[in-house]
């Protein structure tokens, strides 16, 4: 056997060809062993663009063979290719969690997907969630596959002028130059879609996405064979008008269904991330029908258990909605031909009125309708998403509007630096982020006060010098000065107090809300003794005037000569300037009006760094926050745009920072140690960096949601469908006679610290096993509501189907809380998710 020294050096083309599979596996964009890799190839280009697949298309073939001949490169090569493999082969925290669970696959569905700047197809949160918890799947080993778009310009890039405007540009997303590449036919062919569009038909071309062990597959239209109106279909994320959003969801939704099926790909779950999906359902109902020669009702009815839908908007208005024009233009054929329905069945599944011929399609009722399950990204977003859909369960408590929360989290080793995670990984062990995270919280309260300053104090450092280089970058390409150019290479101080704030640019998320005051401002950031600096990062959607003129206020302030030197704004906000933000500052700050920021993802970002939060009680916060990890706004009231409470909280903004914050963070001890500040920092890290992660959030989805949709949707479809013909009978005997049914009288009785509830129930010709009769009562201090099943009794004399139902229950609350209710009742059914019918007795005798 040779020694290792005597092992033949790999070839060039060997070579050559790891490169480019390490290239096109988004798994360097979470795992950063290869950098040094691409670095080594071309520092200046890697510099830029962090973009494997550029620097790997750039790079000269000569340097490329140098390379080849260096020993350190090829042994780093090797490491990374077997450390690599290691990930990909060894069994991840599903398989062992789960190793017998039936579930095979769940199809993700989402606009975006923010994975890196080097696949530019994200605009912001959405995308952001869906990234991460795609890379979160890959770690943890949970089957999901991604569908989502490729667009050819993706979202605007940013510029500020020297008047401080926003300026929109639009890149075009070269395919060659992304770490994509084709989806080809067992033959070599390209894989492409055809559907059936207006006049013509629509060519769809397919591609991969390599994320580690998950795939994310993304559709474009720009094939030559389309008309150049259907080539721009994907030409742009979230432009032109209702026309082109249409078509985008369309080709998402059902062009993404049959995608899966051109793959041979059966997943058990769809989750739609957000309603511009929902026409997902309609095609994996259409592909069911074929498959099992079933009617569209039937095939509905099946698969909607195996469909979770998420949704992230905090009003009603954020939701798509297409004319009825528009949706006969694209869809009459669809449901006539493909789903054998008459069209306006398909648009009363959008319907708040399903019979209201002038209301829009609104694609996140034809989500909760299409689904069986529902859930918001936080606590407090759930409520209001409650409220918003409570249209669709008219009748039904709020409370009682089936959807549930599953907070958003960020994926952890995305967003570290390389110096927190070494700080985590000498603490917590290597694979924290790909477990269970048991332990995690409590092992990292070993950290030390010194070790976490450090951690702190070097990550501000290496904001400042990313500030300095951008800025200084910024005012050169607006021909600025050679002064100012000097003076903003010395912008910042990296010993100072560092607030961020960057995020899009909206009204409701009161971005210039520390501008109310920009003389008291001015007073906090220039004291002499505790000094403030503050960076800030952001875009506004090109048609938000509003939202452009909060930029430009900003720009303008920190031009003054009094801060020029403590604030910045950086332009082009993307992922690289919001890892360095997120690694730097010792404070993020985030003022949006509560309720409307539905979760948040931006100051989770900064936990893992051992950065701070001050932030409004809304999405996240609202559950995280503490006094021991970070500071607060707000009286957890909702307020609206009322300028007198944005007032109030900008005085109350400025009184934390202060009062609180400043002194707290330049209080030192002898080592130079601000030991309040870093008892924050710990008790934040500790706590929040797990529950936050992307690794809760996906594991919270796979045991709240994937397993139970998989089973639910395997039972309706076993036995040829068996259960899903009887709901089907079981729903369509209630929808026929619940119009007739109703209660008599009903008298309640206390007796010995009892109530004794009784309540006459006609139920005419629907079998008594079908419904359920109970006594409600709305729950104390927003606690559940109290529901008791009453017992049926004997068939009342000279009724056809009349009982006395009764109820007997500890007399520890006034009857008068109490009612008797009807529903419907199945056992396999989802109640009222998928028969909202209600009934309630209006005037009981105790009231």
């Amino acid at each position: 056997m040779s020694s290792p020294a005597h092992r033949t050096p790999p070839s060039a083309a060997a070579i050559s060809e790891a490169l480019t599979d390490l290239a096109l596996d988004l798994r360097w964009s979470f795992n950063h062993s290869a950098d040094q890799l691409w670095e080594r190839l071309d520092p200046e280009l890697w510099d830029l663009t962090h973009n494997p697949w550029v620097v790997l298309q750039t790079v000269s073939q000569q340097r490329l063979q140098a390379a080849t001949t260096e020993p350190e490169f090829q042994k780093l090569l090797a490491d990374v290719n077997r450390e690599r493999k290691s990930a990909e082969q060894s069994a991840g925290w599903f398989q062992q969690a789960h190793p017998r669970s039936g579930l095979t696959g769940v199809a993700y569905f989402s606009m975006e997907f923010m994975l890196s700047e080097a696949l530019p197809i994200y605009s912001g949160g959405l995308g952001n969630v869906a990234g991460d918890q795609l890379k979160a799947a890959s770690n943890l080993g949970v089957p999901v596959t991604g569908i989502g778009l490729l667009y050819q310009r993706g979202y605007f890039r940013q510029e500020i002028d020297g008047a401080g405007q926003q300026q929109a540009l639009y890149p075009f997303n070269d395919p060659g130059q992304l770490p994509i590449k084709p989806l080809r036919e067992p033959n070599g062919e390209w894989l492409r879609l055809s559907l059936d569009f207006p006049g013509t038909k629509l060519w769809i071309r397919t591609w991969q996405v390599q994320v580690g062990r998950t795939r994310l597959y993304l559709l474009d239209t720009n094939d030559p064979a389309n008309i150049p109106a259907y080539r721009g279909i994907t030409s742009e994320l979230y432009g032109g008008g209702p026309e082109l959003r249409l078509k985008q969801e369309l080709v998402l939704g059902i062009g993404g269904w049959q995608l899966l099926n051109a793959l041979g790909l059966h997943p058990e779950v769809c989750h739609l991330n957000e309603g511009h999906a929902a026409f997902a359902v309609l095609e994996r109902a259409r592909s069911y029908m074929a498959e099992n020669k079933v009617s569209f009702d039937l095939a509905l009815t099946i698969t909607r258990p195996g469909n979770l839908f998420t949704t992230h908007t905090p009003v009603d208005a954020g939701f798509d909605r297409f004319s009825t024009d528009l949706m006969e233009k694209y869809f009459k054929r669809y449901a006539e031909n493909e789903l054998s329905i008459p069209f306006p069945e398909l648009l009363a599944l959008g319907r708040r009125d399903r019979g209201d011929l002038s209301e829009p399609l609104n694609m996140a009722y034809l989500a909760v309708r299409g689904s069986g399950a529902v859930n918001g990204v936080s606590q407090l977003h759930t409520q209001v998403s409650r409220r918003i859909f409570q249209p669709l369960f008219p009748r039904w408590p709020v409370m009682e509007v089936p959807i549930t929360h599953v907070t958003n989290g960020v994926h952890t080793p995305t967003w570290d630096s390389a110096e927190a995670d070494s700080l985590w990984e000498l603490i917590c062990g290597k694979e924290r982020w790909r477990e269970s995270m048991a332990g995690v919280e409590e092992c990292f309260r070993r950290a030390s006060d010194s070790e976490l300053w450090q951690l702190r104090s070097n990550g501000r450092k290496s904001l400042v010098q990313y500030v300095r280089k951008c800025h200084s970058r910024q005012l050169s390409e607006q021909g600025a000065s050679a002064e100012d150019l000097e003076q903003a290479a010395q912008t910042l101080d990296t010993d100072t107090l560092t607030l961020g704030f960057a995020r899009r640019f909206a009204s409701y998320k009161r971005p210039n809300l520390l501008l109310h005051d920009p003389e008291r401002l001015v007073r906090i950031l220039s004291n002499r003794d505790r000094p403030v600096q503050l960076v800030l990062a952001g875009k506004a959607h090109p048609q938000d005037i509003a939202g452009q003129e909060m930029i430009r206020q900003w720009v303008e302030f920190s031009r003054r000569n009094e801060v020029r030197s403590r604030v910045t704004f950086l332009s082009d906000y993307d992922v690289l300037m919001a890892e360095q933000f997120v690694q730097g500052v010792d404070l993020w700050v985030n003022t949006p009006r509560r309720p409307w920021e539905a979760s948040g993802t931006s100051g989770m970002k900064v936990l893992v760094n051992g950065g701070l939060n001050l932030s409004e009680l809304d999405g996240w916060w609202a559950e995280a926050y503490s006094p021991e990890v970070g500071w607060a706004l707000g009286d957890r009231g909702e307020h609206g745009d009322d300028p007198a409470w944005d007032a109030s909280e900008a005085q109350a903004l400025y009184q934390l920072l202060e009062r609180e914050v400043v002194p707290e963070f330049y209080m030192r001890d002898d080592h130079g140690i601000p030991r309040g500040w870093v008892a924050r920092m710990r008790e934040s890290m500790a706590r929040l960096t797990p529950l936050f992660s992307t690794n809760r959030v996906v594991r919270q989805y796979t045991e709240e949601h994937y397993l139970s949709a998989a089973s639910a949707f395997k039972e309706r479809a076993k036995n040829q469908g068996a259960i899903g013909v009887d709901l089907l009978n079981w729903q369509t005997q209630i929808a026929k006679h619940w119009p007739t049914l109703r209660f008599g009288s009903a008298t309640v009785e206390q007796k010995e610290g009892q109530l004794l509830f009784q309540a006459q129930v006609y139920l005419n010709d629907l079998d008594p096993d079908s419904v359920r009769v109970e006594l409600y009562a709305q729950g104390l201090d927003g606690n559940t509501p109290f529901r008791h099943r009453m017992n049926r009794g004997d068939r009342l004399v000279g009724s056809a189907n009349g009982f006395m139902y009764t109820a007997r229950i500890a007399a520890n609350r006034a009857a008068a809380d109490y009612t008797p209710r009807l529903i419907p009742q199945h056992s396999r059914a989802l109640v009222p998710m998928e028969t909202p019918f209600i009934l309630w007795h209006d005037s009981p005798s105790w009231r």
